[in-house]
């Protein structure tokens, strides 16, 4: 004789057309008076059974059990589709790049569900192998926001690439700074090309190329107010960069510069320069008011001027290989420190957000020796 089950055990029973054991169980009731039922099968009784507790433990700890077909390829292609796609078409280019040819290959055929930490740390190991050190960084941030997005969609219960730490990876190509006889020879190299003011802004106000390609004419002052009490000098506001939305870096990236004798000269050559291109292009052009522009007035993008520099950095004597155009800001706070500007000024004047920035990133164009407190108490306890 078959025994009843116990009361709130719930129901097991034999599926012929899923050739499965199916167990059921009410957990509670709808406000209309509808039940609750939590269903799972197996192959078993006991398999079926098990589950069953399994999903009636996590209800009742208030947790959503996720699909058990849900892999971490869908998670990180949910987060590619539905967040990054948002942000500027470069960020979800370079995005989607490494997760297709780093991410996905290695785990995304695991179930989300079974993905442990000893799996991410062994992956970011092997990454670490082969790529630097930030690479593997936003490698691990991509899998640990498709995970938190999995997470808050009841797909998985918790996220166990909080709990993975980036290990080091390979060094990349260190940053470096113009010397000042290498940046005389890169301006002189410039003079009468295209790039020549866009170098030469970049070199003596430090802007970041971003906020260069998204700099305005109506950003920028070539006369000032020399009348005016306070006197206000010939200046350019970077209070714009090709980020998503038009934003700066940082809140204090956004900063108005004094412009050096050498930058008015050579946007003014710029701009009538670009009056002749407007000219030659004629029904071509296209106005977007940018100071730096092609010959019919679209946008640079980071390709065109990186090509355009190491052309001028070539006929420089250097390796254009050596060089980009962000070093072109290295080399600015570089020639101030070494000009004993204080790194505070220093910091301001880059748009930083604190000086442990300028510390931190620029920390081999810091001049090492602080040597205004020798000079104090030299002149103080005079030999």
């Amino acid at each position: 004789m078959t025994t009843r089950r116990s009361k709130g055990d719930g129901g097991l029973h034999w599926d012929e057309q899923r050739q499965r054991w199916i167990a059921t169980v009410t957990v509670g009731y709808t406000p209309a008076g509808k039940r609750i039922v939590k269903k799972a099968s197996g192959k078993t009784k006991t398999e079926a059974k098990n589950k069953l507790k399994e999903i009636v433990r996590d209800y009742e700890d208030g947790l959503a059990i996720g699909p058990a077909d849900y892999t971490v390829a869908h998670a990180v292609n949910d987060w590619l589709t539905y967040d990054l796609s948002r942000r500027d078409q470069a960020t979800l280019t370079t995005g989607t790049i490494l997760c297709r040819k780093h991410l996905i290959p290695a785990l995304g055929a695991r179930k989300l569900r079974e993905l442990s930490a000893q799996d991410v740390d062994k992956w970011l190991a092997e990454k670490a192998a082969t790529l630097s050190t930030s690479t593997v960084q936003l490698l691990r941030s991509y899998l640990n926001r498709s995970v938190k997005r999995a997470m808050a969609r009841d797909k998985v219960k918790r996220n166990v690439v909080d709990l993975c730490a980036v290990p080091k990876g390979q060094e990349g190509r260190p940053s470096k700074a113009l010397t000042m006889a290498q940046a005389e020879d890169v301006l002189k190299a410039a003079e009468g090309t295209r790039m020549h003011a866009y170098i030469v802004l970049a070199l003596l106000t430090g802007a970041r190329t971003e906020e260069l390609r998204a700099l305005t004419w109506a950003h920028v002052d070539l006369k000032g107010k020399p009348q005016a009490k306070p006197s206000i000098p010939p200046h350019v506001a970077v209070w714009r960069s090709v980020r998503a939305g038009g934003d700066t870096k940082t809140r204090k990236s956004r900063r108005t510069l004094a412009l050096p004798d050498r930058c008015v000269n050579a946007l003014k050559a710029h701009r009538e320069q670009q009056a002749a291109d407007r000219n030659a292009a004629g029904k071509r052009w296209q106005e977007h008011d940018l100071v730096f522009a092609s010959v019919v007035g679209t946008p640079l993008d980071a390709a065109n001027v990186r090509r355009a520099f190491r052309q001028i950095v070539k006929s420089a004597g250097l390796d254009p290989a050596e060089w980009s155009p962000r070093e072109l800001r290295h080399s600015f706070v570089s020639l101030l420190s070494d000009n004993g500007i204080p790194l505070e000024e220093i910091s301001r004047l880059a748009g930083h957000s604190s000086t442990a920035v300028t510390e931190l990133v620029y920390r081999k164009q810091i001049r090492p020796v602080l040597q205004g407190g020798a000079v104090v108490m030299d002149r103080i306890f005079k030999s």
